[in-house]
């Protein structure tokens, strides 16, 4: 898989620097817009400011979720 920068022009999609393609060869091409890729690292930059390490939280709060959240008896856990 080979991953480059390009901009479109109206017509059609312009590489910003050579890339090593051979000539009509077929292609499968993925469109991501740069402010998309942006988006995506906005959400885990809000988890990672917002993680809070506390007493008050059970230890086992992520193995047990179902527990804590709906009330189901704890899950049996290996080892």
């Amino acid at each position: 898989m080979v991953t480059f920068n390009a901009h479109f022009d109206g017509k059609v999609i312009v590489p910003d620097e050579p890339v090593d393609l051979r000539p009509n060869e077929a292609l499968i091409v993925q469109v991501r817009s740069v402010e998309e890729e942006k988006s995506h690292g906005r959400a885990l930059d809000w988890i990672a400011a917002n993680a809070i390490d506390s007493d008050v939280l059970p230890e086992d709060l992520s193995l047990q979720h179902d527990h804590y959240l709906y009330g189901r008896p704890k899950a049996e856990l290996d080892g």
